[in-house]
């Protein structure tokens, strides 16, 4: 139920209010069957970043050109 504390609101205003707050109910309800089911996890970029890379070491700037 939803109830108005403060104001005199207009009937469209209270239909706005309620649309939006239906849609936002609707968003989070379950996802209807035939959407797109999440990745699997061998897929998700994130998961080859999950360990910080060691940091480098003294001259690292010197071994990171590459001569053409």
């Amino acid at each position: 139920m939803i109830r108005v504390v403060r104001g005199n609101p207009t009937p469209e205003e209270l239909a706005a209010a309620l649309a939006v707050v239906r849609a936002r109910a609707a968003a989070s309800a379950s996802p209807v069957e035939g959407s797109v089911p999440p990745p699997e996890e061998w897929s998700d970029p994130a998961r080859i970043a999950r360990t910080r890379r060691p940091l480098p070491g003294p001259r690292a700037w010197a071994r990171s050109y590459w001569p053409v």
